[in-house]
């Protein structure tokens, strides 16, 4: 039988995580197989992933009514946190041999900090250490986003112990800020005394959302350009994101190989994996395993949803990719930018569609818990 590609990522040092959470899948089983049997070692999660979970069934409707009637009088994003708390802890469980036996490298479970504190660094603090020490989990990793006011909560947040996913990364300058912020929180814990061996954090790098964004503004071009440019639009078209995640990858080899990381490694750090999200195909022209088979090495993870890693296990090729050919990357993006299309101007503004789409689907998720009150009440 051959060897499910799922589990063969690993040998090319990648973890595959799921990014997905939902308490059927917690209760029936479904989890523990995927760890079992697919080698997953790591979940996601986000406000869309919680909203489809918990309209999409009743498993909630118990826990809901009992909160509902606790007389405690919560709030909606109070009794929000009591349902997610309760899955990323059964969640984190589940992983927690994953977690032992990979030496704390693997076997997280993710929850994010509410969306409307991106621009809110001493909020984003707060809260993260609020939900860090509820659910009080070793496995456990408060998502950050890498807004601009992020950055520093990231630093006091590695700073003061706590395991951090800094999500809603699109460009390569500002991931190089995190790495930067992450460094930092490491030697201040050196140089107050305090061990590093514990700590552990993964940067979120977005993939598909790029093209998305990319291809657009190449089919905007194409409307009046002559033969020999459209044939140099087209070539480009579902190239970008690749290219900028594999310049990504680029700039992690060189900062977690430079003296100031290995001063770091002595006394126990680890490096900060990079993580590609959001690596769902959305043109269903191009191969619904393309954001997975293009970047693979070490030092990196993959989260998937449902779609994704079914299609990869059906048909994935695992090798190495990721920093094959380097300079082809880089000749892409400045291809795409010799057509005037900026990557900074689509990095900033997916990174401001990523904040406001996860707020949306936060509020959004808010309104189902008030309508559960009222059906349930």
């Amino acid at each position: 039988m051959s060897e499910n590609p799922l589990i063969a990522l690993q040998r090319y040092g990648q973890s595959f995580w799921y990014d997905n959470i939902s308490r059927s899948i917690l209760e029936n089983g479904e989890m523990q197989r995927l760890i079992n049997e697919e080698g997953m070692r790591g979940v996601t999660s986000n406000p869309t992933i919680f909203y489809k979970s918990i309209k999409s069934g009743t498993e909630y409707d118990e826990q809901l009514r009992e909160l509902f009637q606790s007389g405690k009088n919560l709030s909606a994003k109070e009794i929000f946190y009591e349902l997610a708390i309760q899955d990323i802890s059964d969640a984190c469980d589940l992983l927690m041999d994953v977690y032992r036996q990979s030496e704390g490298e693997d076997g997280y479970v993710s929850i994010e900090v509410d969306p409307h504190l991106a621009y809110d660094t001493e909020g984003t603090i707060r809260e993260a250490k609020e939900l860090f020490n509820r659910i009080g989990k070793p496995n456990l990793m408060i998502k950050v986003p890498a807004t601009k006011e992020g950055l520093p909560a990231v630093e006091e947040l590695i700073y003061q112990g706590l395991n951090i996913n800094v999500t809603l990364l699109f460009a390569v300058q500002r991931y190089e800020e995190v790495m930067d912020a992450y460094l930092r929180g490491l030697e201040r814990r050196v140089e107050d005394g305090k061990d590093l061996k514990k700590i552990a954090s993964v940067a979120s790098f977005f993939v598909s959302r790029v093209d998305t964004l990319t291809d657009k503004l190449l089919e905007e071009q194409l409307k009046d350009a002559d033969n020999e440019k459209a044939e140099k639009i087209r070539s480009l078209m579902g190239k970008t994101a690749v290219a900028n995640a594999q310049i990504a990858y680029d700039a992690f080899k060189k900062t977690f190989s430079t003296d100031r990381f290995l001063q770091l490694k002595l006394k126990g750090a680890r490096i900060q994996r990079l993580l590609f999200g959001s690596t769902s195909t959305k043109n269903p022209e191009y191969s619904d395993v393309l954001y997975v088979e293009e970047l693979i090495g070490p030092g990196t993870v993959n989260t998937m949803p449902e779609a994704t890693w079914k299609a990869f296990k059906d048909h994935g090729k695992v090798a190495r990719t990721i920093d094959r050919d380097i300079d082809a990357a880089r000749a892409v993006i400045r291809e795409v930018e010799s057509l005037g299309i900026s990557l900074d101007e689509v990095t900033t503004q997916l990174e401001e569609e990523g904040v406001r789409l996860f707020a949306e689907s936060f509020d959004a998720l808010l309104a189902l818990i008030e309508d559960k009150r009222k059906s349930l009440a």
